[in-house]
């Protein structure tokens, strides 16, 4: 279940409880998300994801330049691997940023959501000004009674985690590693929308796309092995993020060759999964050239994928 309201909560006897942002939902949240599952099934309680929308540093920086690996939507996408019962939404403020550790703690942990056991990340913090840690959540924990479960960093090449670190890879375009982090596809949503019409006078037809989430991030420009979800259906192609230099375009454009598909899917909803990135986006003297170019990228993609055997539903 998904709300924004905390008032239907009262009702219930107890909770095994986690709180966060879980911009990703990398490896490190999921660790967290499978100790949640596991505590709430052994102690028989409701699992409940509590986490924040905008993200604190939007509305504390007060910037629009930062930009978020999910959209709520596809955040919900995953948590439903997880079965968790619960995935509250709570509006971040700057008056909400003002609670105390102690207020939060028993005005929502305990209070509201009737806390039985709290799972945290090694570098939780809570509460103004982030001021409160894990020490001082156990010493809470003592007062209110809730168990707290500390989960360990994740570390891939001596290299923790973290949301941070993906955001920095997809602004390098390093789709390898963040596909990696996230265990599974980097993913991006939208709709099909009319483009200009130049990759059909290419041989290359293609779906513009536009992106869902206001502050979605973006990967780094160039050409990328993608496998795309329309009406259920799963198509492979190859994707150029870029402003299409070649035609001196100026504003970020997101097009799709796909391998096989009817391109009649105007205002269709789509579902992209970043497999591969092949190269950077390129200025090219001649749209001839730039033909030749990507019969090249067509042929790498379908190796890639015929020799990896990648299959994705």
């Amino acid at each position: 279940m998904i709300t924004k309201s905390f008032k239907e909560y009262n009702s219930i006897e107890g909770s095994v409880v986690t709180v966060g942002t879980f911009d990703g939902i990398h490896i490190g949240h999921q660790d967290i998300l499978c100790k949640l599952q596991e505590i709430s099934n052994k102690k028989k309680l409701k699992s409940i994801v509590l986490s924040f929308f905008p993200h604190p540093k939007i509305v504390l920086q007060n910037s629009k330049n930062i930009k978020l690996i999910n959209t709520i939507d596809e955040k919900v996408e995953i948590l439903k691997k997880y079965n968790i019962d619960y995935f509250i939404i709570k509006e971040f403020t700057k008056e909400f940023s003002r609670l105390t550790a102690l207020e939060f703690i028993r005005d929502i942990l305990v209070n509201t959501l009737n806390a039985k056991h709290l799972i945290v990340g090694y570098d939780h913090r809570f509460g103004r000004n982030r001021d409160a840690n894990i020490i001082q959540l156990r010493e809470f924990g003592e007062i209110y009674d809730f168990e707290v479960t500390e989960i360990l960093p994740r570390k891939i090449n001596d290299i923790s985690i973290s949301s941070t670190k993906i955001r920095d890879l997809l602004k390098e375009g390093n789709i390898d590693y963040v596909n990696k982090y996230l265990n599974e596809y980097f993913v991006l949503t939208g709709k099909v929308v009319k483009g200009m019409g130049r990759g059909k006078l290419l041989g290359f037809p293609t779906a513009n796309v536009k992106i869902k989430g206001e502050y979605k991030l973006i990967p780094n420009n160039g050409v990328y092995i993608v496998a795309s979800s329309i009406d259920s259906e799963t198509y492979y192609g190859m994707m150029n993020i870029g402003k299409n230099p070649t035609f001196t375009d100026k504003n970020q454009s997101i097009e799709i060759h796909f391998f096989d598909l009817d391109y009649d899917i105007y205002d269709k909803n789509i579902t992209i999964k970043l497999i591969k990135r092949i190269r950077d986006e390129k200025k090219f003297n001649s749209p001839e050239l730039l033909r030749e170019q990507l019969e090249l990228d067509r042929d790498f993609t379908s190796k890639y994928l015929e020799e990896n055997e990648i299959e994705i539903k």
